[in-house]
């Protein structure tokens, strides 16, 4: 079975790609910002999850180190990003408030 061009452009391999593609997947409503500090997919995209997961874990590792170096919990790191990430989310953007995705 031979994939067409465009299932393949849409295959997102790596964090470099998937932080390429954080922009427009955010701008389309596919992913958007939570306040636990991770990305959420907003609507059924298997790209979108793709990109999601990839960048989370590199959030996740991120957050640890942060952690460790400032003697606090991982949880408490989540929660500082989140915060800031949604402050940073753009005006029409999605972000998730009280479990709920809405547009900011």
């Amino acid at each position: 079975h031979v994939r067409s061009r465009r299932q393949r452009q849409m295959c997102i391999r790596d964090r470099q790609q998937a932080m390429s593609a954080l922009g427009a997947a955010k701008t389309q409503g596919l992913v958007g910002e939570q306040p636990n500090g991770y990305l959420g997919v907003v609507g059924s995209s298997a790209q979108a999850k793709e990109i999601a997961d990839l960048i989370n874990k590199a959030r996740k590792a991120e957050y640890q180190k942060l952690a460790a170096k400032n003697g606090i919990q991982l949880s408490d790191v989540e929660a500082i990003a989140g915060q800031k990430a949604i402050e940073k989310t753009e005006a029409g953007q999605f972000i998730q408030l009280n479990g709920q995705w809405q547009k900011k």
